[in-house]
């Protein structure tokens, strides 16, 4: 312990990625806001140069501020504009956020102009990427009046209110998670006791909430698009299993490869549409973790955010899972009858090839006996060729005076000679199954 309260670890003997982990939990703090307020939030659909382009856009505010440039692989970074305005950008995996937390005049009218935000005119509109959210949140004092449904109805252009309050009763929300007629999503909150760090957390909250929710529904016209697709797919699959029942044997391979090429078909849905769906879950899952945060409570007559929220979002979220689960049970399927008729093809095969070894079989024991009468044969000429030189032997020898008779060396010959001749063929007949050429 000594040497690390002195001295201390060395930075060179420190995990490359240690100080990335440490800080992680800490990434991206809720910013502490004081009621009245107004925010203004953006989620920015970026990839690729996109990326580059974002940090350029900050780079470039931060000097007309005279604030420090963030660097190339910043995540988070907070600008101050001015005295009254804090902005915050945040770099997710599919999108950038850009927050701006402006002061609000108290008491100002809820239907009065916003004030415009303190950056060149032209700096929004050259964002980069995409735009997938735009919220506008009002935070109202705790001496302001509570709006009445009236007002909210003047405020609000969708065709449900959505209210709870939050926070344990500290709160009230009121939303409509509906494109007005300025092109937003607008939240409004009272603020009925709420600590800054309570009021910055509480509006976070209800900006992932509609973040994630557009982000999940990415998923939707997927599903949409795919489902039938995958319909087609699954009649043709159910006729090709009843084709299998009954298919001829010269057949088979042909429906093999119908039913490879309807797999392969499945596996190219299985590969594009994993992604999304799995990302749709994932923000699906944050925007309910998110709302369990807000500890609501039901305000009159109203929809809470999560009732709203299971009655329109959730289905599509089902839409989307039952997509996929369709997916990866067809490709199942679809694998399994592959394998199947794969596996009858080779029974068959097997089949054939033991039909083609009895032939051959059978061609071995014809040939077998075929040479057994070919050897009998050779004996036979053999012997037929030895005694008649065996004759000539001894008919030189009579004429030359020894007393040897013609016929009586043929006769005794012929045994001796075929046995010889027998015997010889034998063994050099074992002789060649020895060596395993016969």
């Amino acid at each position: 312990m000594a040497g690390l309260e002195g001295q201390g670890i060395p930075r060179q003997k420190w995990h490359p990625l240690r100080l990335a982990l440490a800080g992680e939990v800490h990434a991206r703090p809720p910013q502490p806001l004081a009621a009245p307020a107004r925010v203004w939030h953006l989620a920015m659909m970026v990839d690729g140069p996109d990326r580059e382009t974002e940090l350029s856009r900050l780079a470039e505010l931060c000097r007309s501020r005279a604030k420090p440039v963030p660097e190339a692989d910043a995540k988070h970074v907070a600008i101050s504009i001015d005295a009254d305005t804090l902005l915050i950008w945040e770099r997710r995996t599919e999108f950038s956020t850009w927050t701006f937390y402006c002061s609000r005049r108290p008491a100002q009218p809820l239907s009065s102009p916003e004030e415009p935000l303190p950056i060149p005119g032209d700096w929004l509109s050259h964002l980069p990427g995409r735009l997938m959210v735009m919220a506008d949140v009002t935070v109202l004092g705790r001496d302001e009046p509570t709006p009445a449904i009236a007002s909210l109805r003047q405020i609000f252009d969708g065709p449900t209110l959505v209210s709870s309050m939050v926070a344990d009763g500290r709160a009230a929300v009121w939303t409509d998670f509906y494109l007005g007629r300025d092109d937003r999503v607008r939240f409004l909150i009272q603020d009925r006791g709420l600590t800054d760090a309570q009021c910055g957390r509480l509006v976070l909250r209800l900006l992932e909430i509609e973040t994630y929710r557009m982000m999940a529904l990415l998923a939707l016209p997927l599903a949409q698009q795919v489902a039938p697709r995958l319909t087609a797919l699954e009649h043709n699959l159910a006729e090709l299993a009843g084709r299998m029942v009954d298919v001829a044997r010269e057949s088979e391979q042909t429906l093999l490869r119908e039913i490879a090429g309807l797999a392969a078909e499945v596996e190219t849905l299985a590969v594009e549409t994993p992604y999304r769906f799995g990302a749709a879950r994932a923000y699906h899952a944050l925007v309910t973790k998110r709302i369990e945060e807000l500890r609501e409570a039901r305000v009159g007559g109203l929809s809470t955010i999560g009732e709203f929220m299971e009655r329109r979002l959730s289905p599509a979220m089902r839409t989307c899972i039952t997509v996929a689960e369709r997916i990866e049970g067809l490709s199942r399927r679809a694998t399994r009858m592959a394998n199947l008729l794969r596996t009858r093809v080779d029974v068959a095969l097997e089949r054939q090839n033991v039909e083609l070894l009895d032939a051959m079989n059978r061609r071995s024991r014809l040939q077998l006996r075929l040479q057994e009468t070919v050897e009998g044969l050779s004996v036979a000429a053999i012997t037929y060729y030895v005694v008649g030189l065996v004759g000539y032997a001894a008919q030189t020898l009579h004429a030359l005076g020894a007393p040897v008779d013609k016929e009586i060396a043929v006769g005794a010959a012929i045994p001796i000679v075929a046995v010889l001749v027998w015997w010889g063929l034998h063994r050099f007949r074992k002789s060649l199954q020895k060596a395993g050429l016969h």
